[in-house]
């Protein structure tokens, strides 16, 4: 097999292609990498951590000890860690990179290899394509590491916890969430937000009611995913009457999931367009907005709406954390629930988009579905859907070739403009749109949809999954 880099790191399933062997031989593609650029920069130290995933510490201390090997100095996380804090360290401690290993909300067999760069953001393409040679040179010289017993490495260890916890101070009004005195379900998909979403939440006088807080690497037989489906025990609970909202991470605290007052699952487009609403109208932010391909146009038009500049990237927070270290952005995100804001780290923080929400609650005294419900008199009705259909590699290339060429309709609407930044994205009249990729981290093809009624929303499906199934 060969070690490739998706969207977000390199993935596989444990055991099978995920092993201590390539686990190793990934790492020192990565030194590799890292000793090509230290002359650029005065540290050595990588900053290492792990998700809540089946032998996370373990994978992190054989990555440790390549490194050391090489030269550089491995500072392992004390504890199963959220992404958007390592990051945050790896730009505090001004180290070379960071080596995390998770696989977000991938299935429990999955785990993972991300590499973050000097500034904590995802690793470019124009990085990972040098790891990948890098890798598959030291592949065809048989290259080998003889390490130490598994998990019996020592590494150095610190807490990065109290240095994000004042990141967080920096762009969260937690005065007003202190008056508001609020009631909160908080959904931890026995994962790493454990100690960070609801500890600061409590610090502000919180009510909070934990769902699925304990530690299981296999996330109780579910992804560890906070859609829906994932925040059901939450959203349940609120629709009880014992909660104002429902805040929810993913496995690894980069994604969100927001229950409104009433019990709804509310999608990540809209929470990114309510983020900016937020930001720009309530705080007095300025800057402009970016989505990436397949994130709903409601942020478009919340930002018109505003007086805001939208950008538009290939799907990946690697793309959007990179216009955000180069442009004044008040919020950067995508539709699958990552976001950051202006001054944060170019990664997606889960923690901090299900506070900046609680945030919104608690400053204009509404529900969020009020509040969109008031967006929408002003910008129009947005229906959003995603559909993932499992492919065999055959017909994947085959209906990617396909749709490559074009299409004059998408079931009964005319193709007014035809977008292949990131995939195949299809503009219909009057705003309405299908867009196709091919997952980077899963054997899926991506269908988005989104129409301005219920009705069209449903003829597109309809239409997308007749193309799909062709």
């Amino acid at each position: 097999m060969s070690i490739k880099f998706g969207t977000s790191g390199w993935r596989d399933i444990i055991a099978h292609d995920f092993t201590f062997d390539n686990v190793r031989l990934a790492t020192q593609g990565i030194t590799d990498y890292l000793t090509s650029i230290a002359k650029d920069h005065k540290s050595k130290v990588v900053i290492l951590g792990h998700d809540t995933r089946f032998l996370g510490r373990e994978f992190s201390l054989a990555a440790a000890e390549v490194l050391a090997a090489n030269g550089f100095e491995p500072l392992l996380c004390d504890r199963d860690t959220p992404t958007p804090v390592i990051s945050h360290t790896i730009r505090y401690r001004k180290a070379l990179g960071g080596i995390n290993m998770t696989a977000s909300h991938n299935p429990a067999e999955y785990q993972g290899l991300k590499f973050s760069t000097f500034n904590g953001a995802p690793a470019t393409p124009d990085v990972t394509e040098q790891i990948e040679a890098a890798i598959a040179q030291r592949k065809a010289q048989g290259w080998t590491f003889k390490g130490a017993v598994i998990g019996t490495y020592q590494c150095k260890t610190f807490n990065p916890r109290p240095d994000y916890f004042k990141q967080i101070g920096r762009f969260v009004d937690f005065g007003v969430l202190k008056k508001a005195k609020m009631k909160i379900a908080v959904d931890l998909s026995y994962g790493t937000g454990h100690g960070y979403l609801d500890s600061l939440l409590e610090g502000v006088g919180a009510k909070v009611t934990l769902f699925h807080n304990e530690r299981d690497p296999l996330f109780g037989g579910h992804h560890p995913e906070p859609n829906a489906e994932g925040m059901a025990d939450a959203a349940k609970f609120v629709r009880s009457g014992k909660a104002q909202m429902g805040l929810g991470l993913d496995g690894d605290a980069d994604r969100f999931g927001i229950v409104d007052r009433d019990g709804t699952w509310l999608t990540p487009n809209q929470i990114l367009a309510l983020t900016l609403y937020h930001l720009k109208k309530n705080r007095g932010w300025t800057g402009a907005v970016v989505r990436t391909v397949p994130t709903s146009h409601q942020v478009d038009a919340v930002a018109k709406m505003l007086g805001v500049k939208v950008y538009e990237t290939p799907v990946g927070f690697k793309y959007i954390g990179a216009l955000m270290e180069s442009e004044p952005i008040i919020v950067g995100g995508e539709e699958s629930g990552g976001l950051s804001v202006k001054g944060h780290v170019p990664e997606k923080d889960g923690i901090l988009a299900c506070l900046l929400m609680a945030e919104l609650v608690a400053t204009e005294k509404k529900s969020l579905g009020q509040i969109l419900k008031e967006l929408s008199k002003k910008i129009g009705e947005f229906y959003t859907d995603r559909i993932n259909v499992a492919i065999a590699p055959d017909k994947k290339e085959a209906l990617l070739a396909r749709l490559a060429k074009g299409l004059d309709h998408v079931g009964p609407f005319k193709v007014e403009k035809f977008i292949t930044t990131d995939g195949y994205k299809f503009l219909l009249p009057n705003g309405e749109w299908v867009a196709f990729r091919a997952s980077g981290t899963e054997p899926l093809i991506r269908c988005y949809l989104e129409a301005k009624s219920k009705a069209n929303l449903k003829k597109l499906d309809a239409a997308c999954r007749k193309l799909l199934a062709a």
